[in-house]
């Protein structure tokens, strides 16, 4: 890399792109395979499951408005994990990291494994695709994914403008047909919507699972906070794109799902592992080939923005010095290369496992205890700092409301219903005190260290960034290159 060379998150986004970062982000799996879980979990009753899916979108504003405050208090990318370093100390910041470097990888295989299950589909008609084949596809997909985020934000950017017009293209399609055939009224079309409410209601851990399984069809929306640092005007942007965004994805999810119970009984889509492709053999067979393909492009670009914004938290941790070094290097792309390629590395492993729902399971479930965490930093910095520039300041019932949310949907299926899969959870996220007891509060450090990152640094041709990025210092105001990461680089 050449010396002169700048190296640093550049502020590109604005609010149209930033709106359909949001899109690219929400818009992916969820919505393609949460309608299995949502009505698995509703004990196959249509009214519950749809009034679910409204709810979602109403819990999803709240909790994106709250969390909001954080990329405007904050205007760095890895928001959240300066926020929780801030309000709540080290260890509750590391354990937002040690959470994200898996959830992070499994939310993405989860999808990596549903993308490639879509385009493989129209070639075993009628009868499920092959573990191994799907599986290898998937490991293809998460690497080309590599490729294209080390090319720099301007390229991703682009490529998500592109993808989002062919996904809501295939949405509006699925969303109108769905509506023109309940206009006509035919009978087996509006079966499913006549005494919608009266099958079996779900008990309370069910409807919280059910939960857990919507919500994912609306989570990232996050990410707009994660990439603050390059972000035009994150004060004003964030919470405009959200809204607009939010508000369509609302829309666009009840509509689709509405098709969806217009054309297949809940137990066809129960059966089917890809629930629009099953939809559009029911509609149209000969046009199978064309939802896949757009299916599949939807569901890319969000795994696409994924990467992209998760990495930039590895990034700031690392300059922060919870994680080691060479994560905080950028390429002359100014990509945090080896923190993508570190995330794609754990996604390939995870990728082994195939249970689609249970893996939403688990990512659901960790990521509702980390948005109770930053509820909780966010209420004690109100206490203790409120003095600090908050451009956008969100009203105090959401915040409360979407803690409420958090804990109904943490301890209601471990108190009614506990699984072992909880128990493995709950051990996995104390595990991290065996890392970060010796390596953040003791500091132990070994000269392998040291030899391992400037290897890495040549074989990748990567260098610490210029860290132009701002940082909010201990007086509440802006400053350029905070002490400690100035220290690390000399």
């Amino acid at each position: 890399m050449k010396k002169r060379e700048s190296t640093q998150l550049q502020r590109v986004i604005g609010y149209f792109h930033g709106t359909i970062f949001l899109f690219s982000v929400i818009i992916g799996a969820g919505i393609f395979i949460a309608p299995k879980g949502v009505l698995k979990y509703s004990s196959l009753n249509v009214g519950v499951s749809l009034s679910i899916w409204a709810a979602c979108a109403i819990v999803s504003m709240m909790a994106a408005l709250s969390h909001a405050e954080l990329g405007t208090t904050f205007p760095r990318s890895g928001a959240q994990y300066c926020f929780l370093k801030r309000s709540l100390g080290p260890f509750i910041a590391f354990f937002y990291i040690w959470v994200n470097l898996f959830s992070a990888p499994a939310g993405i295989a989860a999808r990596g494994l549903l993308l490639a299950g879509y385009i493989m589909q129209p070639f075993y008609p009628g009868c499920f695709v092959p573990e191994m084949p799907k599986k290898c596809l998937a490991l293809a997909i998460l690497w080309c994914l590599g490729i294209l985020n080390a090319r720099g934000v301007k390229e991703v950017a682009w490529f998500q403008t592109v993808s989002t017009v062919v996904k809501m293209t295939v949405l509006c399609f699925i969303s109108i047909t769905g509506i023109v055939l309940l206009v006509r009224g035919r009978k087996e079309n509006l079966a499913r919507f006549e005494n919608a409410f009266d099958a079996e209601v779900p008990g309370a851990s069910q409807i919280a699972e059910a939960f857990l399984q919507g919500l994912y069809a609306y989570s990232g929306w996050g990410v707009l906070v994660r990439i603050a640092g390059e972000l035009k005007n994150p004060g004003e942007n964030i919470p405009k794109c959200l809204i607009t965004a939010l508000s369509l994805v609302a829309l666009t999810y009840l509509l689709v799902n509405i098709s969806y119970l217009a054309v297949l009984t809940p137990k066809e889509i129960m059966s089917s592992d890809a629930v629009a492709v099953t939809w559009m053999d029911r509609v149209i067979p000969s046009m199978q080939w064309a939802i896949s393909i757009g299916v599949s492009a939807s569901i890319f670009s969000s795994l696409n923005c994924t990467v992209f914004s998760t990495s930039r938290i590895l990034y700031v941790a690392s300059q922060e010095g919870q994680l080691p070094l060479i994560l905080s290097t950028l390429n002359i792309h100014s990509c945090p290369l080896v923190a993508v390629i570190q995330m794609l590395i754990f996604a390939s492993i995870i990728t082994i496992p195939s249970d689609l729902i249970l893996l939403i399971s688990y990512v659901g479930f960790i990521d509702w205890i980390q948005l109770g965490l930053m509820m909780m930093g966010l209420l004690k910095l109100r206490i203790q700092e409120p003095n600090l520039p908050r451009p956008y300041k969100v009203r105090l019932p959401f915040v409360f409301g979407t803690m409420a949310m958090s804990l109904f949907l943490v301890l209601t299926p471990i108190i009614k219903s506990p699984k072992m899969h909880h128990v493995y959870v709950l051990l996995f996220l104390f595990s991290g005190l065996l890392f970060y007891l010796p390596f953040v509060h003791f500091n132990l450090n070994s000269p392998y260290f040291n030899k391992i990152t400037c290897f890495l640094q040549l074989l990748l041709n990567v260098s610490p960034g210029n860290d132009t990025d701002e940082c909010i210092s201990a007086e509440g105001t802006l400053q350029k290159n905070p002490p400690e990461i100035a220290a690390k680089k000399e």
